[in-house]
């Protein structure tokens, strides 16, 4: 399986469309699972939508099902001014049982020290909303001022869906900032979620990102990741 997430401009009255007509396994050949979006900055405070922007996240049997969606889908032409990138699974933890990863035992996995992006999703405690939101905050902060983020975006779906996309610049420095001693924020989110979880299901998944295409706020950030990393 391979999934692909995309981004686009498409106006407010637009991502209403997207929201309602996300694709469906059953009408879409290859598609085993898809969620659309409204998206935000991941940043330190309040969340803040993207008025306009709409996001999509798809997990696929192969790339020739994703090829025929961009194709001949018409949610695929409504986001074709955007950005899109291909993701194969390397990592998965927790679970998602919507979308069931499956981990391809020829991936390079940790040997790589390229880029690396990271999808977090989960299905939200209506009444740990206040405290994830707190938490969210302050990793989100930590994380978009580092230097080695080249993209991220908020992803939510009310009332309970809500996740992150992330593109680091190389896997180490992801981990630096998940793990590092001087970087405590993220440890601190995690800690508070296994004492009282903010989520009735969650996952984690780290992804090898390949095949971009388009820009995302004006630059293609796959290319961006690669140049900062040599």
């Amino acid at each position: 399986m391979i999934v692909s997430v995309h981004f686009a401009d498409v106006g407010v009255r637009a991502v209403r469309a997207v929201l309602r007509e996300r694709p469906r396994p059953d009408h879409t050949p290859g598609l085993r699972y898809a969620q659309t979006t409204l998206t935000g900055a991941v940043a330190a405070g309040p969340p803040r939508v993207r008025p306009g922007r709409a996001g999509l996240l798809a997990a696929w049997e192969d790339d020739a099902a994703l090829d025929r969606f961009l194709a001949e889908d018409p949610m695929a032409r409504r986001l074709a001014g955007g950005w899109h990138v291909r993701l194969q699974p390397l990592r998965v933890s927790g679970s998602w049982p919507a979308m069931p990863v499956e981990i391809d035992p020829r991936a390079a996995g940790d040997e790589e020290d390229g880029p690396v992006a990271v999808l977090t999703l989960g299905q939200l405690r209506l009444r740990r909303a206040l405290p994830f939101l707190r938490a969210s905050s302050h990793a989100s902060g930590r994380a978009a001022a580092d230097p080695s983020l080249i993209a991220s975006v908020a992803l939510a779906r009310p009332p309970r869906f809500v996740g992150t996309f992330s593109l680091w610049q190389s896997l180490s420095a992801m981990r630096q900032y998940a793990y590092g001693a001087d970087r405590p924020a993220h440890q601190e989110a995690v800690g508070q979620d296994r004492a009282d979880p903010f989520h009735h299901e969650s996952a984690f998944v780290r992804f090898r990102p390949y095949g971009a295409r388009g820009t995302l706020d004006g630059h293609e950030p796959v290319a961006a990741a690669v140049r900062a990393a040599r």
